[in-house]
């Protein structure tokens, strides 16, 4: 006890050292030590029992909070008995519902199902360039669970009598027309039924995403959009071409690649075949050209024997003849055969270029399938047979040059044989004239009886 007062006076001292500084006896010190000591356990004594007042604040939150706990727990529970009980209330009503429909349900399913699909059909359909937002009507229908109302029902048989009816039409409006450079003009278009649409003479189609017309970045053939375009200027009677699958033939049609697009699939070896051929065939018809010119000369000559001319093959022969001195029978003879045959050799000049090319061109055309097939087969090897787009090339080319590989080779043929036989039928001529040249001047020598 002495021990703890003489601690407590210590902390005192040290605490109030100023106060210490004052006090002038020892009696001054031992009364300030104990006031400050009662002023402790005083503030001890509030500082417990704020302690003791909390933790029985506390003790009731706590118990309130419980109660709070119970209650929820309580409404939870009522709250998912009357969930339940409703879900019960639900299906009992929807089953009687479909019973008291009857077949009315599936009536209702078949007019849902109907309106969803004539809204996408008039979303696609051309006739909606003329009349937008026709299919807004129909998204109720369409979408609702509900049993659909007389209006509704209304609304969708109206909606198929219009589109069967402007099916049928033939109109001229204004609409928005995206140009192939991309940019959006007011135009004049004429559509045709639900099939056909042109604007300046160009065809259109429907995009249905955009819900705007668009015009063909490439034009189908020239006589196609040119009877298109005297049929839109009203310019007498002209036929229309129509698309009745809705643009997607026109589409194909576009696709289909032009003859100098074909013609490019040959490659180097087409066009080389096609020079060749082009040379040939020009070479041959003026080849052809003089020899009918010759024919002619020829018959004018075969009529005037006794006036030759050195402008046509007989009449060459002939003056060849009129050219021998000698009397002696084999010696005009064998000079006349000299003539007969140097006429034919020119006859027959240059033929055989055209029958070189003739026979060169098929073979050419196998030489491009060879090389076709070729590249086909490397693009398998490298990419397999997953996109056949990338062995139309290599096919392409075999095709193609096979193709004009037979079609100049078989003008060609035709052309030889007409060469030959003109040439042929000149020099049969040309020998005819000649033997009786020889018979007259064998004649002419042997003596007289």
């Amino acid at each position: 006890m002495k021990r703890w007062a003489w601690g407590t006076a210590a902390l005192l001292l040290i605490a109030g050292t100023a106060r210490a500084e004052e006090a002038r006896s020892v009696e001054d010190l031992l009364v300030e030590v104990e006031r400050m000591a009662s002023a402790r356990s005083e503030r001890d004594a509030q500082r417990l029992a704020e302690f003791r007042g909390a933790k029985s604040r506390q003790a009731e939150l706590v118990a309130r909070e419980r109660r709070r706990l119970a209650e929820l727990e309580r409404r939870s529970q009522d709250l998912e008995n009357a969930f339940e009980t409703n879900e019960r209330e639900v299906a009992e009503k929807q089953e009687t519902l479909r019973q008291r429909q009857g077949t009315r349900g599936e009536l209702f399913g078949v007019v849902r199902r109907a309106a969803g699909d004539l809204r996408v059909a008039l979303s696609s359909s051309l006739v909606s360039a003329q009349l937008p937002g026709r299919d807004a009507a129909l998204a109720p229908i369409a979408t609702s669970k509900d049993v659909p109302a007389v209006d509704e029902l209304r609304a969708l048989w109206a909606a198929l009598q219009k589109e069967m009816t402007r099916s049928g039409d033939v109109v001229r409006f204004q609409a928005p027309v995206v140009a192939a450079d991309g940019e959006t003009s007011e135009r004049a278009v004429v559509r045709v039924g639900p099939f056909t649409a042109i604007s300046e003479g160009q065809f259109l189609v429907w995009n249905a995403e955009e819900q705007v017309l668009v015009e063909l970045g490439r034009q189908p053939a020239g006589r196609i959009t040119g009877a298109a375009r005297r049929w839109a200027n009203g310019e007498g009677l002209a036929a229309m071409p129509v698309d009745p699958s809705r643009g997607r033939i026109l589409s194909l049609l576009v696709e289909t690649p032009s003859w100098s697009e074909r013609l490019s699939f040959g490659g180097a070896i087409g066009y080389l075949i096609l020079t060749l051929g082009a040379a040939a065939l020009v070479f041959g018809l003026v080849r052809l050209g003089l020899l009918a010119l010759a024919g002619v000369k020829v018959a004018r000559q075969v009529r005037r024997t006794h006036q030759p001319t050195v402008g046509n093959p007989l009449g060459r022969v002939l003056g060849a003849a009129r050219a021998v001195d000698s009397e002696d029978p084999e010696v005009f003879e064998a000079k006349l055969d000299e003539a007969v045959l140097r006429e034919k050799g020119r006859l027959r000049g240059g033929i055989w270029l055209v029958k070189v090319v003739q026979v060169a061109a098929p073979l050419l055309g196998l030489l491009g399938t060879v090389t076709g097939m070729i590249n086909t087969f490397q693009a398998i090897t490298l990419f397999g047979t997953g996109d056949p787009r990338l062995m139309a090339g290599g096919i392409s080319e075999a095709l193609v040059t096979t193709m004009l590989g037979l079609v100049v080779a078989i003008p060609l043929v035709l052309l030889t044989s007409a060469l030959t036989n003109t040439a042929k039928r000149i020099g049969e001529i040309v020998e005819q004239q000649s033997a009786g040249l020889i018979a007259e001047h064998k004649l002419a020598r042997e003596p007289q009886p």
